[in-house]
C-alpha cells in the first residue's frame, strides 16, 4: 500500500514539473509551481520526512510563487512606464 501510494506522489510530481516547464505564461507558470510545491510536500510527508514537507509547503508553495507574481506585475508596470515615456518623447 505503501509503495502504491509513493509511486502516484512520484507520478504527481513528475506531471506536475512538465506542467511547469510546458506552461509559457509567467503567471500560470507561477500558479503550477505552486501546485508543484503542494506534491512535493505530500511525497515528502509520505516519504516520512514530515518537517521537509512543512518546509516545502510554506516555501515552496506559497513563498516562491508569490514572489514570482509580484516581480511579473512589477516588471509589467515597469515596461508600460517605460512605453508611455516612449510616447511621450521623454
Amino acid at each position: 500500500m505503501t509503495e502504491a501510494v509513493i509511486v502516484v506522489a512520484l507520478l504527481l510530481v513528475a506531471a506536475s514539473a512538465t506542467a511547469a516547464v510546458a506552461v509559457r505564461d509567467p503567471v500560470r507558470q507561477s500558479l503550477v509551481l505552486a501546485v508543484l510545491g503542494v506534491v512535493l510536500a505530500v511525497l515528502f510527508t509520505v516519504l516520512q520526512a514530515p518537517d521537509v514537507g512543512l518546509s516545502q509547503l510554506a516555501v515552496g508553495s506559497a513563498l516562491t510563487p508569490l514572489l514570482l507574481m509580484l516581480t511579473v506585475r512589477k516588471v509589467k508596470r515597469r515596461g508600460q512606464s517605460e512605453d508611455r515615456g516612449k510616447e511621450n518623447g521623454t
